[in-house]
């Protein structure tokens, strides 16, 4: 029998930052883990009353919806496969995209059908990322025969894979304002690169190499430039489309979440961890928000360099993960290289600014949170 649609009892406590005096509500307490949606999206329903987030308290990876800042827990899906880090909630807050295995897949959230826009058989498939237009869904594989890029009209009237590598890509997100471009990452570097949505005129953003850590480049809000962090020195600001790189603050700014208007980022910070912040992009300055107090999982953060194949291959003997079952770092189970991913705390902003949510294990699972910005 599915288990879609099984209602739990709330597990929402609010309660307030030791050291901000931030309101903190605890929306999951399930004795299994449970993170927030990757921090490039928004884990809030449109109007603020709702949060979607990952679990495994059915004992596979599945989306949830909980009421906020109270209310009961609705599961979304009943399936196996799913990439608990693939979701991302449609504009108009009725649907939630998503990959499992080899699919793209949107699920409608008033009556739970699921319909697969796309399938690349053979493929594994990451996060997926909608145009502003909502015409298109694209999408990071991995194939036997290296990595690419899927776009698939979100209609469900085709995809192809667009572009191949021999390198991880991950991470490839529509410009705001143009559903036409595509930025994605590499691994390891040069990291930052735009694309066409047909899959041409590929152009490296910013020549580095592994020595510099570039990471979780994403676009700064509508303004259609690029921010990103060299690891554990800088946020930067790549002005688009000329390319011009701006300083916009100096510490240990780790993963980047910009408001929609792009005035203000979000981050966490790690070696050492001093909470999570928000900048003012206009002049650097910057405020503590909470203390996730998260594990803040991965031996490649205190080296401050991307990691190189022995690295992945010393944490697969080490029991981490087998190397060719994953797509990328992000997808290795017990990955001790860059995570594991949920012990992160991944800031995300909420639509109006107003909150954010989090991810903490403090409590010795990971569970997920939301803080009160203003």
């Amino acid at each position: 029998m599915s288990g879609k649609g099984r209602i739990w009892p709330g597990e929402s406590s609010a309660g307030r930052d030791e050291q901000t005096g931030a309101r903190v509500w605890q929306i999951t307490a399930h004795d299994s883990l449970s993170h927030g949606l990757y921090f490039l999206t928004d884990s809030f329903l449109p109007d603020e009353k709702a949060i979607i987030f990952a679990g495994f308290r059915t004992g596979t990876a599945n989306f949830f919806q909980a009421g906020f800042p109270t209310g009961d827990i609705r599961q979304l899906t009943d399936s196996e496969s799913i990439n608990s880090f693939s979701a991302v909630i449609a504009h108009d807050g009725r649907h939630l995209w998503f990959t499992r295995a080899s699919t793209i897949v949107v699920l409608d959230l008033t009556d739970l059908t699921e319909t697969v826009v796309a399938n690349f058989p053979g493929g594994r498939l990451g996060e997926v990322d909608l145009s502003a237009d909502g015409r298109w869904v694209v999408s990071a594989v991995r194939l036997d025969s290296g990595h690419g890029i899927v776009v698939a009209a979100a209609d469900g009237s085709g995809g192809s894979i667009i572009y191949r590598q021999d390198r991880v890509i991950i991470h490839p997100q529509f410009h705001p304002g143009d559903p036409t471009l595509i930025e994605f990452a590499s691994d390891p570097a040069p990291r930052m690169h735009l694309i066409n949505r047909d899959g041409s005129d590929k152009r490296l953003l910013y020549d580095h190499d592994n020595n510099e850590f570039v990471v979780h480049e994403t676009w700064l809000g509508r303004t259609g430039d690029l921010v990103f962090t060299i690891w554990p020195r800088a946020i930067l600001r790549m002005h688009m489309p000329s390319g011009r790189i701006s300083t916009i603050a100096e510490f240990n700014a780790w993963h980047i979440c910009p408001s929609r208007d792009g005035r203000r980022i979000l981050c966490d910070t790690n070696c050492p961890d001093v909470g999570i912040w928000l900048v003012n992009v206009e002049n650097g300055s910057r405020r503590a928000i909470c203390y996730p107090a998260s594990s803040n999982g991965g031996s490649q953060w205190p080296k401050g360099r991307y990691a190189l194949q022995a690295d992945f291959e010393e944490a697969a003997r080490s029991g981490a993960s087998s190397l060719d079952e994953a797509l990328s770092w992000m997808e290795m189970k017990t990955d001790t290289v860059y995570g594991p991913q949920w012990t992160h705390p991944h800031p995300a902003l909420s639509h109006s600014g107003r909150y954010a949510t989090f991810t903490s294990d403090r409590s010795g699972r990971s569970q997920v949170y939301v803080v009160e910005l203003e």
